[in-house]
């Protein structure tokens, strides 16, 4: 290739797109009528729609307009490269994607002619075979596809040496074949809609196929309504639905009503017949049962239809509420856009037994119940609001769905042989849904119908990604159908304690919060606009993570969004920190956000060299100035607010690396296939200060013994009989050593509200004397590796390490400034300043002798104080659906004996042994000793319990991953450990006898 085609491909590389996107049927439509295709139909701005919706004439200026675009595109590909060269599908390809992905066109008519251009024999045999196939077929899709795949042929048998030439058209057939699946067609419209002059073109275009769209149909939920789109989702995913036709805008409902009269070929007025069973004509307008607004009852719904005649009288009062007065309130007060209305025509059931359910109690927020509400008859009185229904609230785990999903072929049995029209469907459906005998309607509602209605409404829920689900429901004595599926909106955004219990876990004081929310929101958002770019502009960040009663919690309703609008499986933080598979994104996604996904990439793929510059840079000349000069130092409340703005810098600077460390070296290990069992924990901090300890305890054991440190018991004791001897003087100066290298960690290392094991040395203590009462078993650790795996593993350690110890440094400096404030009596207790907030920390530093700013914030303290302590007595919801939900809705009792609860794999192998139940390091002292025999059920696992898990048999952890502090330590030392059961701490009892398999992640409870 020479210089000049070099330039000439980067330039049709820009050139082409450009092209395609060139919105010219829009400019051609919009002159000649003033209509904006993108508001009519499908919304489509193609060749097809400027035929229907502006008549003949435009319909051939739009034509000639796209058709100049495809023979450009071979012109210019001409200029540079030889004449029918594979080239020109390069540029035809071009103008297609810039057809589709900005002129929301198919690109079919450009590509033609760019055909046309390139191999005129070629495309004269195509058009002809297809004109053929479609004259006899009647089918536009089957012709479509048919010249799609002949001219690539045709092609190749006329040119048999260019096989650039024939690769070149088969991809862009390929290209448009997918294009032409994805996108919905005009022609599909009733011809009632038509602008006149195409009317009587549709009859012929439009072929055989039914204009009529079924809910067997794939439909667009911006031309069907949601309402309507649901449905049909549901129906191909097996899911019992009824039978259901789509009256479009513009469709004229005659010919609905005499199709399903089962007199289609009638031309002119209304049949004349008796429907049975009735229908029921209900509303699908744009927007109504979405996740932003469920208009619920807002729209007319006509029941009852009986003949032809009404309904297309129906029709006609349905399509006229969307302009009531109230409708139009309800979405201005919104802020939703004025669209337009499908119909939904039904059979109308005789209900046995109707209802509506709520996969998530939209009172609570919060819990794994899910309501019924249900009387005898239809589902219309339940949703009345005029008759009380009986309710049922059933509590499902997930064990339950699951189990119920696998035998749904059997609760949903479902016609073996489908009917073939809508009119034998109608005639099965009469036939074969006659309720039974009256007395079956009657009293209280069947436990075994609410139980099936309550799996069936989780289950719902599970295929609309977690969103809670309002269904409603009926039972016609056979079988049990869904008449409609929502999203319960007042229970959105949903948030999760999954991730953010891992991350800090515990309930959380104001001051914690003030500095962590912000970092960590924002370096997630830096995260999404590097690959976002200007489309993340507007969007609220700190929206990711909230607290709810003192505990954090992560919107996984908006990450998910995110990670879609990056191309990315809405599931993927969960996927890469707690395993499991990702779904597939949508390709178009994926590729429009390309050069994003690749610079998100490149800032992976160059981490370990950018956390060196930073360290060099920043990080290590930071940590040596903060270790110099302590905060103890420092006399005025200026200076000390001053050195903790300095470490919240570096804390911003290093909350990137804290977020991405862990999720590439989990990606890395997903790549690599490399199981965390068989890599090198070494560099992590709880590995290396377990490792310590357990040398000193080996040691202590040699100089006192093993029955010795048993008899003597306490701390003090032992460490009075160390100071006995050199040996043991020694042993006292090394774990001296041991607290000034990890004198940083706590037991909840991101929270600087919780005492370092500086301060708090007895917690270290403790793990020591601990490790010295039992026989020391040294690990056996995997050899060392240089895989990428392995160096993102050390990686995350040395930035958990640097992580923990700015937090400490950040502790350490507003313990000084409380220190300080005590003494002038602006304090009274200790601890007292972790309840204010940052700001409000930064207002009183300002204004230290205001005193109404003293009086509010001492009363902000005792608040806040005392709904700290009820917070903790409170359980922790796993989700919490809307926003604040009622604190102390839920109630956790004991797992009962023989059940199971399941969790994450943190570790593999299997043990059975008594629970031991710890919910803070400051209880070890009480605990019962800890032994091989031993599950310990701990709420989360930070570095500072590293050293009691070693004893343990097995370990059930409330919150983490595989990649959590206690995962790694437990596979350190082969303890076989169960993570992610939340609230275990308040479901399990010390004492319960326990069979836990860290592989599977199951636990037995067998008394």
């Amino acid at each position: 290739m020479t210089s000049e085609q070099t330039l000439g491909l980067l330039l049709l590389l820009t050139l082409c797109p450009a092209l395609g996107a060139l919105p010219l049927t829009d400019w051609i439509v919009r002159w000649g009528t003033g209509k904006r295709l993108r508001r009519l139909g499908t919304g489509n701005v193609s060749v097809s729609a400027a035929f229907y919706h502006a008549g003949p004439w435009w319909g051939l200026l739009a034509v000639s307009g796209e058709a100049l675009k495809g023979l450009g595109a071979v012109w210019l590909a001409r200029q540079f490269f030889p004449i029918e060269s594979g080239w020109e599908w390069l540029t035809i390809g071009g103008v297609v994607l810039g057809r589709y992905w900005v002129g929301r066109g198919a690109g079919m008519t450009n590509a033609t002619w760019g055909a046309i251009a390139h191999e005129p024999s070629a495309a004269l045999l195509t058009g002809l075979l297809s004109v053929s196939g479609f004259a006899f077929t009647r089918d536009r899709q089957t012709s479509r596809l048919l010249a799609l795949a002949l001219y690539p042929l045709m092609l190749g048998l006329l040119n048999p040496n260019g096989v650039d030439r024939v690769v070149g058209a088969m991809l862009v057939a390929a290209l448009l074949a997918w294009i032409c699946q994805t996108m919905p067609e005009d022609l599909a419209l009733g011809r009632s809609g038509a602008a006149a002059g195409s009317q009587g073109a549709m009859g012929f275009f439009q072929g055989k196929a039914d204009s009529m769209l079924s809910l067997d149909q794939p439909l667009d939920p911006q031309r069907a309504g949601t309402k309507a789109a649901t449905l049909s989702r549901l129906k191909a995913w097996g899911y019992p639905v009824l039978p259901g036709w789509i009256l479009l805008p513009g469709d004229d409902p005659v010919l609905l009503a005499n199709r399903l009269a089962g007199q289609g070929e009638l031309t002119e007025g209304v049949a004349q017949a008796i429907f049975d069973p009735p229908l029921i004509v209900r509303s699908s307008a744009i927007g109504e049962d979405g996740d932003r607004s469920a208009a619920a009852g807002l729209y007319c719904t006509v029941s009852d239809v009986r003949t032809p005649l009404e309904l297309v009288e129906a029709a006609a009062v349905v399509l006229v509420s969307y302009d009531a007065p109230e409708a139009i309130e309800y979405r201005r007060d919104r802020s939703l856009p004025d669209a337009s209305m499908a119909v939904l025509v039904q059979p109308q059931i005789a209900g046995a037994f109707s209802g509506v359910a709520f996969s998530r109690d939209p009172v609570t927020q919060q819990g794994e119940a899910v309501l019924v509400e249900a009387l005898p008859g239809s589902a219309a009185q339940v949703v009345s609001g005029r008759i009380t229904p009986e309710s049922y609230r059933i509590d499902l785990s997930e064990l339950d769905v699951t189990a119920w999903r696998e035998s749904r072929s059997v609760a949903f049995p479902g016609p073996a042989n489908p009917p073939q029209s809508i009119e034998s469907e109608l005639r099965a459906l009469a036939t074969s849904t006659r309720p039974l005998a009256a007395e079956t309607g009657t009293g209280d509602v069947p436990g075994w119908l609410v139980r099936e209605v309550a799996l069936l409404a989780r289950d719902l829920e599970s295929h609309f990604d977690g969103v809670p689900q309002d269904v409603e429901w009926t039972f016609d004595g056979q079988h049990l159908w869904i008449l409609q599926a929502r999203p319960i909106t007042t229970l959105l955004p949903i948030w999760t304690r999954r991730m953010a219990a891992e991350a800090i876990p515990g309930v959380i004081r104001p001051l914690t919060w003030s500095i962590n929310r912000p970092m960590t929101c924002g370096a997630w958002g830096r995260l999404f606009t590097l690959v976002l770019g200007d489309r993340a502009a507007g969007l609220d960040f700190l929206e990711t993570a909230t607290l709810f009663h003192g505990r954090a919690y992560f919107n996984v309703t908006l990450l998910a969004d995110l990670f879609r609008r990056m191309g990315l499986p809405p599931e993927s933080l969960e996927a890469l920190t707690h395993g499991g598979k990702m779904s597939r994104p949508p390709l178009t996604a994926t590729l429009r956000n390309l050069p994003g996904l690749w610079r998100l990439l490149g800032r992976e793929w160059n981490l370990d060299r950018s956390f060196q510059r930073d360290w060099e840079q920043w990080f290590e000349p930071g940590l040596q100035n903060l270790e110099t000069l302590p905060a103890e130092q420092f006399s005025e409340p200026e200076r000390l607010l001053v050195r903790a703005e300095q470490i919240m810098g570096l804390l911003d600077r290093a909350t990137e690396y804290s977020i991405l460390a862990p999720l590439s070296a989990a990606l890395r290990q997903a790549i690599g296939r490399r199981k965390p069992e068989q890599l090198d924990p070494s560099r992590h901090p709880e590995v290396a200060a377990t490792r310590w300890l357990q040398n000193l305890a080996q040691r202590m054991q040699a100089v006192l013994s093993l029955e010795r440190i048993r008899a003597l018991d306490q701390a003090p004791a032992v460490w009075a009989a160390l100071a006995e001897s050199p040996e043991g003087r020694e042993i006292l100066a090394s774990f001296q050593v041991f607290l000034d290298t990890y004198g940083y960690l706590s037991e909840v290392g991101t929270d600087v509200a919780v005492p370092t094991w500086r301060e708090a040395v007895e917690i270290p203590q403790t793990l020591l004397l601990q490790l010295a009462k039992t026989p020391i078993t040294q690990p056996s650790s995997p050899r060392r590796q240089t895989s990428i795996a392995q160096r993102r593993l050390d990686l995350k350690g040395q930035v958990a390490e640097l992580y923990n110890k700015l937090l400490a440094q950040l502790r350490w400096t507003f313990v000084a400034l409380e220190q300080q404030w005590q003494a002038i009596g602006l304090l009274q207790q200790e601890g007292d300043i972790f309840y204010l907030e940052l700001a409000e920390i930064r207002q009183w530093v300002a204004h230290p002798q205001n005193q109404n700013l003293q009086r509010i914030l001492t009363a902000r303290i005792a608040q806040r104080r005392q709904a700290f302590a009820d917070w903790c007595e409170a359980p922790a919801a796993p989700l919490v659906y809307g926003q604040e939900p009622p604190l102390c809705a839920l109630e956790w009792s004991a797992a009962a004996a023989r059940s199971t609860l399941r969790g994450l794999g943190g570790s593999p192998g299997r043990v059975e042994g008594r629970v031991i139940v710890i919910r803070s390091l400051s209880e070890l002292t009480l605990a019962p000793a800890i032994d091989q025999r031993s599950i310990l059920v701990i709420p989360h696992a930070d570095a500072a319990w590293g050293p009691l898990l070693v004893r343990a048999g097995g370990l059930i952890c409330e919150a983490g991953g595989r990649l959590s502090h206690g995962a790694i330590v437990a596979r350190e030392y082969r303890i076989p450990a169960v993570m992610d059961i939340p609230n275990a701490t308040q479901r399990l009892r010390t004492g319960q006898l326990l069979r836990l398999d860290g592989t599977t992640g199951t636990i037995e409870i067998l008394d």
